[in-house]
């Protein structure tokens, strides 16, 4: 019986380094595959009997595991929507196919790693045809709220590039310096104006035209300015205000009383901000703070509106996507905006190597991995996003043809306990004769 275990154990011994050589093979294969995460063969002993009465050779098991929680280096590319994941967590991903068929998905994969771009239907797809997924947007860029412990709030990320945009004006800074001397009983009184662009709901270039007339009524220089805005779309007047500045040592030259004429909000101490209606709607301007620096002032004698700001920007096509640090995917116009279009979340299980492996550098949360949470990246125990960037392959070849000697041995030894077992046997077929 003992004789005969032997030779069970040497080919068990065959069978295990065989075992181990073909996940060495599978490893240096994907050694330039990016995100490949190396298989680990361990070996165990199988005790069948130990006793008095003699030895029953059991031989020996292998079991193998994919180290998927192992990360590896991430490379520079020069693709803007090439992502890795940095630390812990992975990437939810689609099957192609299946959006493909029905616009939608049932099973949610998971990636560490993936070279995505804009397919003919605009979903960001890799070659091997996996999609991105993503929380989508509201109009404003804000992420609804949704379901963390599952995907059904989930959708393909699909960029439009022949979407257009246009962002009203909503706020404009009043970055103006008005001349101190003007102001003087012997000044012209002549008013000064500027015209500002803006845009209205539909993207369309309007202007506000803001009139300062200064008061030179006299004595001496009054310092003070009547403020006139007129909008284009209405043709009417939609804001009027007396303006006055400081001529004190420490605060000259700041605003010290803004008062509310026939038109308009009252000017708002606590924000320095006055609020005017246009025919697309309110529009803030900010004329700064009381007796503080920025905003409209008056010094010198020069007149220099060269700090006046806005948002909004006109109607414009896309130019590029990107996806930044914490998941979002903004989409960047023409007119140099930008708008968030989705959140790319990490998914992230408390047992990272239970999950099953599927094919593509893809994975499937099991019973054995735990249920996955979907974190806002860089929150929890997430890391971030890194764009432009790609995983390298988990495997170390120099380590694994370090193994493939050692298992080549293994394997010679186990062959020669085979074959002498074998001989031994021969012996004693041979007592016979």
């Amino acid at each position: 019986m003992t004789i005969s275990s032997s030779l069970n154990a040497g080919v068990a011994g065959l069978q295990t380094n065989a075992t181990r050589l073909a996940a060495i093979a599978d490893n240096i294969a994907n050694s330039s595959t990016y995100g490949y995460k190396r298989v680990a063969t361990d070996f165990s002993s199988l005790v069948l009997s130990e006793s008095g009465a003699g030895y029953t050779a059991g031989g020996v098991r292998a079991t193998t595991q994919r180290m998927i929680d192992q990360r590896r280096s991430i490379v520079p590319t020069d693709n803007p929507t090439d992502l890795a994941v940095r630390e812990r967590g992975m990437l939810p991903v689609a099957n192609g196919a299946e959006v493909a068929a029905t616009g939608t998905f049932e099973q949610m994969l998971l990636t560490s790693t993936g070279s995505f771009r804009t397919d003919e239907d605009g979903y960001l797809r890799t070659d091997t045809g996996l999609i991105l997924l993503g929380w989508k947007a509201n109009s404003d860029g804000s992420i609804p709220a949704v379901a963390r412990e599952t995907s059904t709030g989930l959708v393909p990320v699909q960029i439009d590039p022949s979407a257009y945009s246009g962002n009203p004006t909503t706020e404009i800074g009043m970055g103006i310096n008005l001349p101190a001397t003007e102001t003087e009983d012997t000044a012209s009184g002549d008013p000064l104006s500027v015209t500002i662009e803006y845009y209205d709901n539909l993207g369309k270039p309007e202007t506000l035209t803001v009139t300062f007339t200064p008061d030179v009524a006299g004595p001496g220089a009054s310092n003070s300015w009547l403020m006139e805005i007129t909008d284009s779309a209405l043709g009417t007047l939609v804001g009027e205000y007396t303006l006055d500045f400081n001529d004190t040592r420490t605060e000259g030259g700041t605003l010290d009383a803004v008062t509310l004429g026939s038109a308009g909000t009252a000017y708002s101490a606590a924000t320095g901000k006055v609020t005017v209606t246009v025919a697309s709607g309110p529009i803030e301007i900010d004329l700064g703070m009381l007796d503080a620096s920025g905003g409209l002032s008056q010094l010198g004698d020069k007149f220099a509106p060269t700090g006046i700001t806005k948002d909004g920007s006109a109607v414009s096509n896309i130019t590029g996507v990107e996806v930044d640090a914490n998941g979002y995917v903004r989409a960047y116009f023409e007119s140099g905006a930008a708008q968030i279009l989705y959140q790319v979340p990490l998914a992230d299980v408390v047992n990272v190597n239970g999950m099953r492996s599927m094919d593509y550098q893809t994975y499937m949360p099991t019973p054995e991995s735990g249920g996955f949470y979907l974190w806002d990246a860089g929150d929890g125990p997430t890391g971030d996003i890194v764009a432009y960037a790609r995983e390298e392959s988990g495997t170390d070849v120099a380590g694994e043809l370090t193994d493939m000697i050692r298992t080549q041995r293994a394997y010679s030894s186990n062959a020669k306990v085979f074959q002498t077992v074998d001989e031994m046997l021969q012996e004693t077929t041979n007592i016979k004769r």
